[in-house]
Protein backbone atom coordinates (compact mmCIF):
# COMPACT_ATOMS: atom_id res chain seq x y z
CA UNK A 1 0.00 0.00 0.00
CA UNK A 2 2.79 2.37 0.92
CA UNK A 3 4.41 1.56 -2.40
CA UNK A 4 1.21 2.32 -4.30
CA UNK A 5 0.72 5.61 -2.44
CA UNK A 6 4.29 6.61 -3.21
CA UNK A 7 3.83 5.78 -6.90
CA UNK A 8 0.61 7.81 -6.98
CA UNK A 9 2.33 10.82 -5.42
CA UNK A 10 5.17 10.59 -7.93
CA UNK A 11 2.78 10.53 -10.93
CA UNK A 12 0.70 13.37 -9.48
CA UNK A 13 3.81 15.51 -8.95
CA UNK A 14 4.96 14.89 -12.50
CA UNK A 15 1.54 15.94 -13.85
CA UNK A 16 1.72 19.16 -11.85
CA UNK A 17 5.17 19.91 -13.31
CA UNK A 18 3.92 19.31 -16.89
CA UNK A 19 0.88 21.54 -16.35
CA UNK A 20 3.07 24.28 -14.87
CA UNK A 21 5.40 24.12 -17.87
CA UNK A 22 2.49 24.39 -20.35
CA UNK A 23 1.08 27.29 -18.42
CA UNK A 24 4.46 29.02 -18.56
CA UNK A 25 4.67 28.53 -22.35
CA UNK A 26 1.17 29.97 -22.84
CA UNK A 27 2.04 33.00 -20.72
CA UNK A 28 5.23 33.53 -22.73
CA UNK A 29 3.33 33.24 -26.02
CA UNK A 30 0.69 35.65 -24.82
CA UNK A 31 3.37 38.07 -23.69
CA UNK A 32 5.08 37.88 -27.07
CA UNK A 33 1.82 38.41 -28.97
CA UNK A 34 0.93 41.33 -26.76
CA UNK A 35 4.35 42.82 -27.36
CA UNK A 36 3.89 42.50 -31.14
CA UNK A 37 0.46 44.11 -30.94
CA UNK A 38 1.93 46.99 -28.99
CA UNK A 39 4.70 47.42 -31.57
CA UNK A 40 2.15 47.45 -34.44
CA UNK A 41 -0.05 49.92 -32.59
CA UNK A 42 2.95 52.16 -31.97
CA UNK A 43 3.91 52.05 -35.68
CA UNK A 44 0.34 52.94 -36.71
CA UNK A 45 0.21 55.83 -34.27
CA UNK A 46 3.60 57.06 -35.54
CA UNK A 47 2.38 56.94 -39.15
CA UNK A 48 -0.73 58.89 -38.22
CA UNK A 49 1.38 61.44 -36.42
CA UNK A 50 3.66 61.84 -39.48
CA UNK A 51 0.71 62.46 -41.86
CA UNK A 52 0.29 66.24 -42.23
CA UNK A 53 -2.75 67.81 -40.65
CA UNK A 54 -4.28 70.98 -42.08
CA UNK A 55 -6.78 73.34 -40.55
CA UNK A 56 -9.03 72.89 -43.61
CA UNK A 57 -11.74 70.25 -43.92
CA UNK A 58 -12.85 70.66 -47.52
CA UNK A 59 -11.61 72.07 -50.82
CA UNK A 60 -13.45 72.67 -54.09
CA UNK A 61 -11.82 72.86 -57.53
CA UNK A 62 -13.73 75.12 -59.92
CA UNK A 63 -13.48 73.76 -63.47
CA UNK A 64 -15.74 74.47 -66.47
CA UNK A 65 -18.47 72.67 -68.40
CA UNK A 66 -18.66 68.89 -68.32
CA UNK A 67 -17.71 68.55 -72.00
CA UNK A 68 -14.55 70.63 -71.83
CA UNK A 69 -11.05 69.73 -70.62
CA UNK A 70 -11.12 71.42 -67.21
CA UNK A 71 -13.80 69.17 -65.72
CA UNK A 72 -12.23 65.72 -66.31
CA UNK A 73 -8.80 67.01 -65.29
CA UNK A 74 -10.35 68.66 -62.25
CA UNK A 75 -11.76 65.31 -61.14
CA UNK A 76 -8.31 63.74 -61.36
CA UNK A 77 -6.70 66.61 -59.45
CA UNK A 78 -9.37 66.42 -56.75
CA UNK A 79 -8.68 62.71 -56.27
CA UNK A 80 -4.91 63.30 -56.07
CA UNK A 81 -5.31 66.11 -53.53
CA UNK A 82 -7.70 64.05 -51.41
CA UNK A 83 -5.37 61.03 -51.42
CA UNK A 84 -2.11 62.89 -50.82
CA UNK A 85 -3.24 65.55 -48.32
CA UNK A 86 -6.17 63.90 -46.58
CA UNK A 87 -8.34 66.97 -47.27
CA UNK A 88 -11.59 66.02 -49.00
CA UNK A 89 -11.58 67.72 -52.41
CA UNK A 90 -14.20 67.74 -55.19
CA UNK A 91 -14.37 69.14 -58.73
CA UNK A 92 -17.21 71.57 -59.39
CA UNK A 93 -18.85 72.46 -62.72
CA UNK A 94 -18.57 76.20 -63.45
CA UNK A 95 -18.64 78.86 -66.16
CA UNK A 96 -14.83 78.61 -66.50
CA UNK A 97 -12.01 81.16 -66.48
CA UNK A 98 -13.41 84.64 -65.83
CA UNK A 99 -16.27 83.36 -63.69
CA UNK A 100 -13.80 81.22 -61.73
CA UNK A 101 -11.66 84.22 -60.85
CA UNK A 102 -14.71 86.08 -59.57
CA UNK A 103 -15.85 82.99 -57.65
CA UNK A 104 -12.47 82.70 -55.91
CA UNK A 105 -12.67 86.37 -54.99
CA UNK A 106 -16.15 85.79 -53.53
CA UNK A 107 -15.06 82.75 -51.51
CA UNK A 108 -17.06 80.29 -53.62
CA UNK A 109 -14.10 77.98 -54.13
CA UNK A 110 -10.47 77.52 -53.16
CA UNK A 111 -8.77 76.28 -56.36
CA UNK A 112 -9.71 77.06 -59.97
CA UNK A 113 -8.78 76.43 -63.56
CA UNK A 114 -8.22 79.64 -65.50
CA UNK A 115 -6.57 80.82 -68.69
CA UNK A 116 -3.30 82.67 -68.12
CA UNK A 117 -4.55 85.69 -70.06
CA UNK A 118 -7.76 85.90 -68.02
CA UNK A 119 -5.83 85.62 -64.75
CA UNK A 120 -3.70 88.57 -65.87
CA UNK A 121 -6.75 90.65 -66.85
CA UNK A 122 -8.37 89.90 -63.50
CA UNK A 123 -5.42 90.91 -61.33
CA UNK A 124 -4.81 94.03 -63.41
CA UNK A 125 -8.48 95.06 -63.66
CA UNK A 126 -8.51 94.98 -67.47
CA UNK A 127 -11.15 94.19 -70.11
CA UNK A 128 -14.04 92.27 -68.50
CA UNK A 129 -12.57 93.04 -65.04
CA UNK A 130 -12.41 96.79 -65.50
CA UNK A 131 -13.44 98.36 -62.21
CA UNK A 132 -13.38 95.04 -60.31
CA UNK A 133 -9.75 94.06 -59.85
CA UNK A 134 -9.25 90.59 -58.33
CA UNK A 135 -6.72 90.96 -55.51
CA UNK A 136 -7.26 87.83 -53.39
CA UNK A 137 -6.02 85.23 -55.88
CA UNK A 138 -2.55 83.92 -56.71
CA UNK A 139 -1.14 81.27 -59.04
CA UNK A 140 -0.54 77.64 -58.15
CA UNK A 141 1.02 76.51 -61.44
CA UNK A 142 0.91 76.30 -65.24
CA UNK A 143 -0.69 73.28 -66.89
CA UNK A 144 -0.92 72.97 -70.70
CA UNK A 145 -1.67 74.94 -73.90
CA UNK A 146 -5.34 75.74 -74.51
CA UNK A 147 -6.01 75.86 -78.22
CA UNK A 148 -8.50 78.38 -79.60
CA UNK A 149 -10.59 76.18 -81.90
CA UNK A 150 -13.07 77.68 -84.38
CA UNK A 151 -15.31 74.68 -84.99
CA UNK A 152 -17.83 74.21 -87.80
CA UNK A 153 -19.07 71.36 -90.00
CA UNK A 154 -17.04 70.19 -92.97
CA UNK A 155 -19.93 70.98 -95.32
CA UNK A 156 -20.84 74.38 -93.78
CA UNK A 157 -19.00 76.40 -96.41
CA UNK A 158 -17.04 78.23 -93.69
CA UNK A 159 -13.35 77.90 -94.49
CA UNK A 160 -11.94 81.16 -93.12
CA UNK A 161 -12.62 83.74 -90.43
CA UNK A 162 -13.93 86.12 -93.07
CA UNK A 163 -16.66 83.58 -93.89
CA UNK A 164 -18.14 84.16 -90.41
CA UNK A 165 -19.64 87.50 -91.42
CA UNK A 166 -23.40 87.45 -90.83
CA UNK A 167 -23.29 83.91 -89.41
CA UNK A 168 -24.57 82.67 -86.04
CA UNK A 169 -21.43 82.01 -84.02
CA UNK A 170 -21.05 80.90 -80.40
CA UNK A 171 -18.44 83.04 -78.67
CA UNK A 172 -18.47 81.25 -75.32
CA UNK A 173 -20.48 81.23 -72.14
CA UNK A 174 -20.81 84.50 -70.23
CA UNK A 175 -17.79 84.88 -67.94
CA UNK A 176 -15.58 82.56 -69.97
CA UNK A 177 -12.17 83.33 -71.43
CA UNK A 178 -13.37 82.09 -74.80
CA UNK A 179 -15.23 85.36 -75.36
CA UNK A 180 -12.03 87.42 -75.13
CA UNK A 181 -10.23 85.01 -77.48
CA UNK A 182 -13.06 85.20 -80.00
CA UNK A 183 -13.11 88.99 -79.87
CA UNK A 184 -9.34 89.28 -80.38
CA UNK A 185 -9.21 86.78 -83.26
CA UNK A 186 -12.13 88.49 -84.98
CA UNK A 187 -10.30 91.81 -84.57
CA UNK A 188 -7.14 90.50 -86.23
CA UNK A 189 -9.27 89.34 -89.17
CA UNK A 190 -10.97 92.72 -89.54
CA UNK A 191 -14.23 91.74 -87.83
CA UNK A 192 -16.08 92.67 -84.64
CA UNK A 193 -18.85 91.06 -82.64
CA UNK A 194 -21.28 93.26 -84.60
CA UNK A 195 -20.29 91.50 -87.83
CA UNK A 196 -21.61 88.16 -86.57
CA UNK A 197 -24.73 86.97 -84.76
CA UNK A 198 -22.97 86.25 -81.48
CA UNK A 199 -24.38 83.51 -79.28
CA UNK A 200 -23.32 82.98 -75.63
CA UNK A 201 -23.20 79.21 -75.31
CA UNK A 202 -21.03 76.75 -73.42
CA UNK A 203 -19.11 74.00 -75.23
CA UNK A 204 -21.85 71.38 -75.11
CA UNK A 205 -24.53 73.84 -76.16
CA UNK A 206 -22.28 75.06 -78.98
CA UNK A 207 -21.71 71.66 -80.55
CA UNK A 208 -25.36 70.71 -80.06
CA UNK A 209 -26.30 73.94 -81.82
CA UNK A 210 -23.95 73.21 -84.72
CA UNK A 211 -25.36 69.69 -85.05
CA UNK A 212 -28.97 70.90 -85.06
CA UNK A 213 -28.26 73.73 -87.47
CA UNK A 214 -29.17 76.47 -84.97
CA UNK A 215 -25.69 77.99 -85.20
CA UNK A 216 -23.01 77.87 -87.87
CA UNK A 217 -19.77 77.81 -85.90
CA UNK A 218 -18.35 78.07 -82.40
CA UNK A 219 -15.20 79.29 -80.70
CA UNK A 220 -13.98 76.70 -78.20
CA UNK A 221 -10.86 77.42 -76.17
CA UNK A 222 -9.76 74.16 -74.58
CA UNK A 223 -7.09 71.53 -74.69
CA UNK A 224 -7.57 69.16 -77.58
CA UNK A 225 -9.08 66.64 -77.91
CA UNK A 226 -12.13 68.41 -76.44
CA UNK A 227 -14.99 66.10 -75.48
CA UNK A 228 -17.72 68.25 -77.01
CA UNK A 229 -15.94 68.42 -80.38
CA UNK A 230 -15.23 64.69 -80.35
CA UNK A 231 -18.93 64.04 -79.72
CA UNK A 232 -19.88 66.28 -82.64
CA UNK A 233 -17.40 64.56 -84.95
CA UNK A 234 -18.89 61.19 -84.03
CA UNK A 235 -22.11 62.18 -85.80
CA UNK A 236 -20.99 64.92 -88.22
CA UNK A 237 -17.63 65.58 -89.83
CA UNK A 238 -16.07 68.69 -88.30
CA UNK A 239 -13.79 71.34 -89.73
CA UNK A 240 -11.45 73.54 -87.70
CA UNK A 241 -10.92 76.93 -89.34
CA UNK A 242 -7.14 77.54 -89.53
CA UNK A 243 -5.27 80.60 -88.24
CA UNK A 244 -2.71 81.42 -90.94
CA UNK A 245 0.90 82.13 -89.98
CA UNK A 246 0.70 85.84 -90.79
CA UNK A 247 -2.47 86.33 -88.73
CA UNK A 248 -0.98 84.37 -85.82
CA UNK A 249 2.09 86.62 -85.90
CA UNK A 250 -0.12 89.73 -85.96
CA UNK A 251 -2.16 88.44 -83.03
CA UNK A 252 0.92 87.60 -80.93
CA UNK A 253 2.50 90.97 -81.67
CA UNK A 254 -0.51 92.70 -80.14
CA UNK A 255 -1.39 90.13 -77.47
CA UNK A 256 1.90 88.42 -76.43
CA UNK A 257 0.26 85.83 -74.16
CA UNK A 258 -0.79 83.86 -77.28
CA UNK A 259 1.46 81.22 -78.83
CA UNK A 260 1.56 79.44 -82.18
CA UNK A 261 -0.09 76.04 -81.96
CA UNK A 262 -1.41 73.29 -84.24
CA UNK A 263 -4.08 70.60 -84.01
CA UNK A 264 -2.50 67.33 -85.18
CA UNK A 265 -3.80 65.30 -88.08
CA UNK A 266 -6.11 62.56 -86.85
CA UNK A 267 -7.64 64.71 -84.11
CA UNK A 268 -11.41 64.88 -84.70
CA UNK A 269 -10.84 62.90 -87.88
CA UNK A 270 -8.84 65.74 -89.46
CA UNK A 271 -6.80 64.58 -92.44
CA UNK A 272 -4.05 67.18 -92.02
CA UNK A 273 -2.51 69.35 -89.33
CA UNK A 274 -4.46 72.57 -88.70
CA UNK A 275 -2.54 75.73 -87.68
CA UNK A 276 -3.97 77.48 -84.63
CA UNK A 277 -3.07 79.65 -81.65
CA UNK A 278 -3.26 78.95 -77.95
CA UNK A 279 -3.15 80.50 -74.51
CA UNK A 280 -2.06 78.73 -71.33
CA UNK A 281 -4.14 76.87 -68.79
CA UNK A 282 -3.20 77.29 -65.14
CA UNK A 283 -4.46 76.71 -61.62
CA UNK A 284 -5.22 79.64 -59.34
CA UNK A 285 -5.79 79.54 -55.58
CA UNK A 286 -7.00 81.85 -52.86
CA UNK A 287 -4.12 83.80 -51.35
CA UNK A 288 -5.26 83.10 -47.79
CA UNK A 289 -4.84 79.32 -48.06
CA UNK A 290 -2.07 78.18 -45.67
CA UNK A 291 1.38 77.90 -47.23
CA UNK A 292 1.90 74.31 -46.08
CA UNK A 293 -1.45 73.25 -47.58
CA UNK A 294 -0.75 74.87 -50.97
CA UNK A 295 2.69 73.26 -50.95
CA UNK A 296 1.05 69.87 -50.35
CA UNK A 297 -1.58 70.50 -53.06
CA UNK A 298 1.09 71.48 -55.59
CA UNK A 299 3.17 68.43 -54.71
CA UNK A 300 0.12 66.15 -54.94
CA UNK A 301 -0.49 67.23 -58.54
CA UNK A 302 2.99 67.69 -60.00
CA UNK A 303 4.54 64.65 -58.29
CA UNK A 304 1.81 62.41 -59.70
CA UNK A 305 1.43 63.49 -63.32
CA UNK A 306 1.91 59.85 -64.37
CA UNK A 307 -1.54 59.18 -62.87
CA UNK A 308 -3.27 61.70 -65.18
CA UNK A 309 -5.01 59.74 -67.93
CA UNK A 310 -6.16 62.72 -70.03
CA UNK A 311 -4.01 63.47 -73.10
CA UNK A 312 -3.11 66.90 -71.69
CA UNK A 313 -1.44 65.21 -68.72
CA UNK A 314 1.68 64.82 -70.87
CA UNK A 315 2.10 68.62 -70.86
CA UNK A 316 1.86 69.02 -67.08
CA UNK A 317 5.39 69.04 -65.67
CA UNK A 318 7.05 70.50 -62.59
CA UNK A 319 9.88 71.95 -64.69
CA UNK A 320 7.38 74.09 -66.66
CA UNK A 321 5.09 74.76 -63.71
CA UNK A 322 5.78 78.49 -63.74
CA UNK A 323 5.95 79.00 -67.51
CA UNK A 324 3.67 81.74 -68.80
CA UNK A 325 2.44 82.73 -65.34
CA UNK A 326 1.80 86.47 -65.30
CA UNK A 327 0.45 86.88 -61.77
CA UNK A 328 1.84 86.47 -58.25
CA UNK A 329 2.64 82.87 -57.31
CA UNK A 330 1.42 81.55 -53.94
CA UNK A 331 4.37 81.06 -51.52
CA UNK A 332 3.44 77.41 -50.98
CA UNK A 333 3.58 76.66 -54.71
CA UNK A 334 6.77 78.71 -55.12
CA UNK A 335 8.41 76.66 -52.37
CA UNK A 336 7.57 73.41 -54.18
CA UNK A 337 8.87 74.58 -57.57
CA UNK A 338 12.03 75.98 -55.99
CA UNK A 339 12.73 72.59 -54.40
CA UNK A 340 12.16 70.47 -57.52
CA UNK A 341 13.75 72.79 -60.07
CA UNK A 342 16.90 73.81 -58.17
Amino acid sequence: MKSNKFLFLMVFSMLLLVLAACSSDDDTSTTKDTGTDKEEATETETAEEEKPSFDVDFLSVLTGGTQGTYYPLGGTFADLITTETGVKTTAEVSQASAANMTALQNGEGEIAFVQTDIAYYATEGLLMFEGQTIDTVSALGALYPETVQLVTLADSGIKSFEDLKGKKVSVGAPGSGTYANAEQLLEIHGLTMKDIQAQNLDFGESTDGIQSGQIDAAFITAGYPTGAVEALNATNGVYIVPVTADKAAELIAKYPYYAVDAIPSGTYGLTEETPAVSVGAMLAVKKDLPEDLVYAITKAIYDNTDKISHAKGAFIKAETGLAGIGIEVHPGAQKYFDEVNN
